[in-house]
């Protein structure tokens, strides 16, 4: 399980001390953004110009609200502080973090917190340690200054050795009952011309859960791959899988091929022929 974020803020020139100095009224706003993966798929979302969390995936709605990774404390504290670097212009920054655990299938976790700054890396937590390791020498003063207070650094330790596995953990748990439940694939069949004597027909496939699926299509009742193309079983936001498959053909033997749909979800095969009441041309 993963979270990034992206804070973007237009920084002034800054005193000796290393405090912001700001006219009164001249401070801008800065935009943060959010982004919380499992398994490498998107579940959530947050843009504080719009000040709520986007849930992606259906399941995810299962989660009571307030067991979200909180989202001020683990990212806008560390990436305001960074303001604090001396010598900055007045000009548009960056500040990126991601943070992350995974359970590794030996029962271990790990987890990772990890700063970029204008698009380069910055700085990174060794929770074994725990200590800060600085990429870049602008880094060092940060360093040092969270390193001052190890609090800080236990504090983010706890954060990826318990908390994050905890909420890793059910988020599996939420995912796993949600899509225990089998979803049949919903077909259809549209078809572009390409002339008088060739098109092309495509069978679509979607909704359908879990992944197998057998899409083929046949022709006079037999199984026909000549001039088929076929696109891999891909995941939808919402945890279940689509796919299609095309076929060239002379339009003169349309009624020859049928679309064959095989699914878990499916009390029997699902054949799909082309009708052109209901077809859709494809541009």
């Amino acid at each position: 399980m993963g979270w990034s974020s992206r804070n973007t803020k237009r920084i002034p020139n800054q005193g000796e001390a290393g405090d912001l100095i700001v006219p009164q009224g001249e401070r801008e706003p800065s935009q943060f953004f959010v982004w919380g993966n499992l398994d490498n798929q998107p579940i959530i979302h947050f843009d504080s110009r719009k000040g709520r969390v986007e849930t992606l995936v259906s399941w995810i709605e299962e989660v009571k609200k307030g067991t979200f990774l909180p989202v001020e404390w683990v990212f806008r504290s560390e990436l305001e502080n960074l303001s604090n670097l001396n010598n900055l212009t007045e000009e548009l920054h960056t500040w990126q973090a991601i943070v992350g655990c995974e359970l590794r299938e030996d029962g271990n976790n790990d987890g990772f917190f990890r700063y970029g700054y204008d698009g380069m890396d910055f700085l990174s937590f060794k929770k074994e340690t725990p200590r800060w390791v600085a990429a870049q020498p602008q880094a060092e003063k940060v360093k040092e200054k969270w390193e001052d207070h190890p609090g800080w650094s236990q504090k983010n330790k706890f954060y990826l050795e318990k908390i994050c596995i905890k909420l890793l953990q059910r988020y599996l748990s939420y995912k796993k009952e949600a899509l225990e439940k089998t979803e049949p694939p919903v077909g259809k069949v549209t078809h572009k011309v390409i002339d008088d004597s060739q098109e092309i027909l495509v069978c679509e496939a979607y909704g359908f859960y879990p992944k197998e699926i057998q899409a083929t299509w046949m022709r006079d009742g037999e199984n026909w791959d000549q001039g088929t193309i076929r696109r891999n079983v891909a995941p939808n936001s919402d945890g279940t899988y689509y796919v299609w498959i095309s076929i060239e053909i002379d339009p003169k033997e349309r009624n020859r091929s049928h679309c064959h749909l095989e699914h878990d979800g499916l009390q029997e095969p699902l054949v799909l022929p082309f009708k052109e009441e209901t077809g859709e041309r494809l541009s």
